[in-house]
């Protein structure tokens, strides 16, 4: 295939697409350059179908550290094995961006690779590579109803060198690494020529409405991007295949309509049942029209294949009736109105022996969240291809045992899922925690989700907040979480926005916007569509009526604790700060160590030093405590003349004894300061090792000190 280049500027930086010349196995590939971050994405399609009820889509998203010109900081390991977190979390993001724009009546498998080849360290490789991903499929003949693009955008509230003249409290669009941080949001925005159908929001406590004003100009913003993959698509894509797409038999499908329509219509909205007795009476219902297919299909050759369709037009008429009676007459299955959350209840200090914790129900969504404090030096060590070796002191783990949705499963790592869930809870809470110096503790906190009927995620949010302010931990504002749902008309002109969704609304909605905030503002937010996306009027009305909803949940969590308690657990250890010389660091560490481990060994204490000399010492007893801080006060003391000190004798000279008055640190006692009466040697009257009281007379230009014993 000719070798085809293009060039184009996006955000004011280059970028640079490149067809034709790598992956020509692949049925679409392309390398993308955005400043000198270079991806390489294919797209790739199975030549038969796969058996099986759902479209199999794969995205993968691969780092490999020689991009960044690194090797791995393992001792051990050098070669890439799992991806990292924020390698699946870019997966997902560009998944989520993805899927709403394939046939999912298709059953050919269909493959996305997004591999990082080099990183400039300036520009993030998502945002490029969720372009490379639509257009290898756009020019590839895999049947795609594209294309997408996306767009970060930021707000940089601070001047520096790396923001730009003019830039400080402005957006910022595709913000390089540098100006990521003085931004008070993160926003990746993406969609289609009409329609926004993914978002991911990490916010420091930002409004609703500057939140839909970023969004809607971060959707404008890439509208040229799908300009550029439709005139590209144009130039060089190959035709699209015809596949065999899976399409119901229409007799079929009117009987097992007429078969369970009213049926389903009585089970979905049988009032006072919870979710096992909801779910057994559809499970009761679709057996109902297995045995009834069998008596009309007895004898036919592919009666399994008719009962496997007949199981899917079920969960298809379910999905018809929910969205009739919302969109119609405002009815859920549960009688709530379109605005309106589920039972909620919040407790705090429910285990014994912890140092937090908050147990958070809404409905039959129940977390069970627990708090641990460590000392600083228990921060994880954080390395990825772009994120050099750093420190992390807050984590939030998410677990979604099998026991969660009443069934039977293996228990093990986390997967994609529980990382993503985990990852939006923590970016949800990070802005709440307070900073090192207010509070230097080392925090994690689990999210166990013991039973799970909707948005387990931002219930993890609540359960966290009531196990930190359980805990002590200062937080500058309680936060919650909430997911809304949609509910669009088959033309998609009619919507109703739903609040907390659950069971049917959650499976069969046309949306599922998680938004998580306090009361002052949203601090996290994620969306993603199965049409093909909403508008900025939607977005509006969604983050109004979630605010509504978020409030609500942080009056019923207030009612369990309204502000973190004034003091840590008794079981949780204490950290206490003092600052010393950083020139005098090296004295509290000793050569190799010895110093610092003796103090450590002999208080039973952990201590932690930083460059500009702030020691952080942990510990669970507080006479441990209080014997290393003055060991190391001792050890750091600026001596001055006149202070007085018992020390030891540590050598004798003929001219006088070299006496240690603080650890490490040694003074001469001339021999005629020795004592008031003549000494000739003081060997005479001193013995190694010896307890003797000692004053400092001075201190010498070249900082040695001389003591008298006078």
């Amino acid at each position: 295939m000719e070798v085809k280049k293009y060039e184009h500027e996006f955000a004011g930086k280059p970028l640079l697409i490149e067809i034709g010349k790598l992956a020509g196995q692949a049925n679409g590939s392309c390398r993308i350059q955005y400043g000198e971050t270079t991806v390489l994405v294919t797209a790739t399609m199975s030549a038969h179908t796969k058996a099986g009820d759902y479209f199999p889509l794969t995205l993968d998203y691969e780092e490999k550290y020689y991009a960044a010109g690194k090797i791995k900081g393992s001792k051990w390991v050098k070669r890439e094995t799992r991806p990292s977190e924020e390698a699946i979390l870019a997966a997902r993001l560009i998944d989520r961006s993805l899927r709403p724009r394939f046939n999912h009546n298709i059953r050919n498998e269909v493959q996305v690779v997004a591999s990082i080849l080099s990183f400039d360290g300036i520009n993030d490789p998502d945002i490029p590579a969720l372009f490379g991903a639509s257009l290898a499929l756009m020019i590839s003949d895999i049947p795609f109803n594209g294309p997408v693009a996306a767009c970060r955008v930021g707000r940089v509230a601070a001047s520096s060198e790396a923001s730009g003249e003019g830039r400080n409290g402005k957006l910022v669009f595709n913000p390089t690494y540098q100006e990521r941080p003085l931004s008070d949001f993160d926003i990746v925005v993406a969609g289609t020529e009409n329609k926004i159908n993914m978002i991911e929001t990490g916010a420091k406590i930002v409004p609703e409405k500057d939140i839909v004003d970023a969004v809607a100009k971060g959707f404008k913003e890439f509208q040229e991007l799908i300009k550029l993959q439709k005139k590209i698509a144009q130039e060089v894509g190959k035709k699209k295949k015809e596949l065999s797409v899976f399409t119901h038999d229409e007799p079929l499908a009117l009987l097992v309509r007429g078969f369970a329509e009213s049926k389903l219509e009585k089970a979905l909205y049988a009032p006072g049942k919870g979710k096992s007795e909801f779910y057994e009476g559809l499970g009761q219902i679709k057996a109902e029209l297995m045995g009834h297919i069998k008596e009309q299909f007895n004898e036919h050759p592919e009666l399994m294949k008719k009962l496997n369709e007949a199981g899917e037009i079920f969960e298809e008429e379910i999905d018809r009736i929910v969205h009739r009676n919302i969109l119609n007459e405002e009815k859920r299955p549960d009688g709530r109105k379109t605005d309106q959350l589920r039972d909620i209840s919040a407790e705090v200090g429910i285990i014994p022996h912890s140092h937090g914790t908050g147990l958070f129900n809404r409905g039959t969504t129940q977390a069970l969240s627990s708090l641990t404090l460590a000392a600083p030096g228990m921060e994880q060590w954080v390395e990825t291809m772009e994120i050099e070796l750093t420190k992390k002191r807050f984590m939030h783990h998410y677990v979604f045992p099998p026991f969660s949705v009443g069934e039977v499963g293996r228990m093990g790592g986390a997967g994609r899922r529980e990382i993503g869930h985990g990852a939006l809870a923590e970016r949800a809470l990070e802005p709440i925690i307070p900073s090192k110096e207010e509070f230097p503790y080392t925090i994690r906190v689990v999210s166990e989700i013991l039973s799970s009927n909707g948005s387990s995620s931002m219930a993890s949010v609540c359960g966290s907040t009531l196990a930190m302010m359980d805990g002590g931990v200062p937080i500058k504002s309680p936060a919650a979480g909430i997911a809304m749902g949609l509910m669009f008309d088959e033309k998609g002109e009619k919507y109703k926005v739903l609040t907390d969704i659950q069971g049917p609304e959650d499976h069969h909605g046309d949306m599922d916007l998680k938004v998580a905030g306090t009361r002052e503002g949203v601090t996290a937010m994620q969306m993603d569509v199965k049409v093909e996306g909403i508008d900025e009027k939607i977005l509006e009305k969604a983050l109004e009526q979630a605010k509504k909803a978020r409030l609500e949940i942080l009056d019923h969590m207030a009612k369990a604790i309204e502000s973190p308690r004034s003091d840590l657990s008794k079981f949780a250890p204490r950290v206490k700060t003092i600052k010393i010389d950083p020139d005098k660091i090296r004295m509290v560490i000793g050569p190799q160590g010895k110093v610092i481990n003796e103090i450590i060994e002999r208080t039973g204490v952990d201590i932690d030093i930083e460059q500009d000399g702030s020691v952080f010492i942990t510990s669970d007893s507080p006479e441990g405590m209080e014997k290393a801080i003055k060991w190391i006060e001792m050890i750091t003391y600026e001596a001055k003349p006149g202070d007085e000190f018992d020390g030891k004798v540590t050598r004798l000279m003929d001219f006088g004894a070299f006496v240690e008055f603080l650890p490490g640190q040694e003074g001469l006692v001339h021999v005629s300061e020795i004592s008031s009466d003549h000494v000739r040697r003081p060997a005479d009257v001193l013995k190694m090792g010896q307890s003797v009281h000692v004053t400092i007379k001075n201190i010498d230009e070249m900082g040695r000190v001389n003591l008298t014993m006078r």
